[in-house]
């Protein structure tokens, strides 16, 4: 018998953005719910931290094409983990947080 693999996750596109303000933003999906996420607690290091330009920030735009939201410069985080923002914030930061411990203990890497 041939094992087969049930995802427990499932998948959303971002279907509105709104700028709240600062860095937060109004997001809805395709189930229909809608999450209002502040960004500036992952809004680090040299690739984020950019996006603490308010200017900078505002300049998110919705990419139908891959149903999330973008930033210039490429900058985009998975529709899903944008649904499910609680469960995976507090992963992100800690994250940015290693990986900027690591530079500072390595300046070579920066």
């Amino acid at each position: 018998m041939e094992k087969t693999t049930e995802y427990a996750t499932e998948l959303y596109d971002v279907t509105h953005c709104a700028w709240e303000g600062d860095h937060t933003l109004r997001l809805k999906f395709d189930d229909g719910s809608e999450r209002i996420i502040d960004f500036a607690p992952i809004l680090r290091g040299s690739f984020w931290g950019r996006l603490q330009d308010v200017e900078l920030f505002k300049q998110v735009r919705l990419d139908t094409e891959i149903g999330t939201i973008v930033w210039p410069g490429g900058l985009d985080i998975d529709p899903t983990v944008l649904h499910d923002w609680p469960a995976h914030v507090a992963y992100i930061v800690e994250k940015r947080q290693r990986q900027e411990a690591m530079l500072v203990h390595s300046p070579a890497l920066a």
